[in-house]
């Protein structure tokens, strides 16, 4: 994690103190739960409980003994022991390491999408506040980065707001899909541990019992979440590309808000870059970069090895932290964005109506031209506004072939620009609802 881009609520969810606090936590359900089925005594479940709870976890004193037992859980309940006393017997009874790691991962993991899922509302809030304020702005539309038809700026945004709110549905599946505790110990065949310490453990961790754990969670699970993370990052990276083309010189149409006193280039004054967006953009590649391993994770070497557990110590926070901070920029960039209409109808000019091509090509099919011969009269009349500046309605006005079939009024109809936008109403009401 780099503090650069990183944001303190998601921070805490992989410190230390927070692992181990949460380690404490499964295995003191996992004694009380033992106590309640009468293999422990309840008062030994009763003074881990007590003890742990109101124990300060030293990190320094966990890492000092995993220095000798190079066996992180193993230091860990060495240093449990030590603050609980002699009733640390009854700690970790049938239990293996895999049961507090993994069953940890997935609290942290959980923890992590309810912020992401956080994050993501506050994007959409943003989208949707701006899309309506640009309803009926109008923009061209451009495909292959040439100006196709017009469309609004609104439609854009709408057009991301529906993505985000993919991403949440998405966000809100993994997060379900990766929800699950095992507690089932050597092998995962509950030979020396109860499957109901299980189920307790798991409901008082807003968990749920993983089916069949093999000792370890399947690793599937944490492919999916980590798949979806790239695919939220891949809809980041989208809405900022788009960002960074509209503020180029020669397009600006929006720009990202330019704070006073701030400052575009060491060598340039003039300089407004859009460096959140490109900012966002890398950091995007960063969070898909980490799917593969995790998708390399699912196959482990029987019931259970460890190959997966150092890939998994660096992509769970780097990740988590990582979308969460792109996800909070980018939300901050929609929120201020400054939008330029005069530029957006400066450039929907630009070409002299080319934008109405298909329209004119449609009206010559229904009047009765072929469309190979209808497509060839419009796109002579196009290419001269291409090549020499002309205008596209004065040049179709000349054509005698084309007034022929398409009376010069009805020519001067079809530059309508509010045709194009006749069913926006109906794309905003699929997106946002009817309200």
């Amino acid at each position: 994690m780099i503090p650069r881009y990183s944001r303190p609520e998601m921070v805490r969810i992989w410190e230390p103190d927070t692992r181990y606090r949460i380690w404490f936590e499964i295995e003191s359900h996992a004694a009380t739960a033992m106590a309640n089925l009468g293999i422990i005594p309840k008062e030994a479940a009763d003074v881990i409980w007590k003890k742990g709870s109101q124990a300060r976890f030293e990190v320094a004193r966990i890492d000092a003994i995993e220095q000798v037992t190079k066996h992180d859980v193993i230091a860990f309940l060495t240093h449990l022991a030590e603050i609980v006393g002699p009733e640390a017997r009854f700690v970790h009874q049938g239990m293996t390491s895999s049961d507090v790691l993994d069953t940890t991962l997935n609290v942290q993991l959980v923890r992590a999408a309810d912020i992401l899922i956080a994050d993501v509302d506050r994007l959409l809030e943003a989208l949707k506040l701006r899309a309506f304020e640009h309803r009926l702005t109008p923009t061209i539309g451009r495909s292959h980065g040439i100006h196709a038809e017009p469309t609004t700026f609104g439609l854009k945004l709408a057009c991301g707001y529906a993505e985000f709110e993919r991403a949440r549905e998405r966000l809100v599946a993994a997060r379900e899909d990766v929800r699950t505790c095992a507690i089932s110990g050597a092998v995962g065949t509950f030979a020396n541990i109860d499957p109901r310490v299980e189920a307790f453990v798991a409901e008082r961790l807003g968990l749920k019992p993983e089916p069949v754990s093999t000792q370890v969670v399947p690793r599937d699970r944490h492919a999916m979440y980590f798949a979806t993370l790239a695919v939220v990052a891949s809809s980041v990276e989208r809405l900022a590309t788009e960002v960074r083309h509209l503020q180029r010189t020669e397009v600006l149409e929006a720009e990202e808000y330019f704070s006073p006193g701030q400052k575009g280039s060491s060598a340039m004054p003039h300089k407004r870059n859009p460096v959140l967006a490109e900012n966002l953009t890398g950091l995007a590649r960063i969070v898909r970069g980490y799917a593969v391993p995790a998708m390399e994770n699912v196959a482990l070497w029987h019931e259970r090895d460890i190959s997966h557990s150092s890939v998994e110590r660096m992509i769970g926070p780097d990740a988590t932290v990582t979308l969460d901070f792109a996800l909070n920029r980018l939300a901050g960039v929609i929120e201020k964005l400054v939008i330029y209409p005069e530029n957006m109808k400066k450039n929907l000019d630009k070409l002299g109506g080319l934008h109405n091509s298909q329209r004119i090509l449609l009206a010559l099919t229904q009047a009765g031209v072929s469309r190979d011969d209808a497509y060839s009269m419009v796109q002579r009349n196009a290419m001269k506004t291409w090549e020499e500046g002309k205008d596209f309605l004065t040049e179709l006005k000349a054509d005698r072939e084309v007034t022929a079939k398409v009376p010069v009024r009805d020519l001067e109809a079809m530059f309508d620009l509010g045709y194009h936008f006749k069913h926006v109403d109906t794309i905003f009401d699929r997106v946002f609802g009817k309200g």
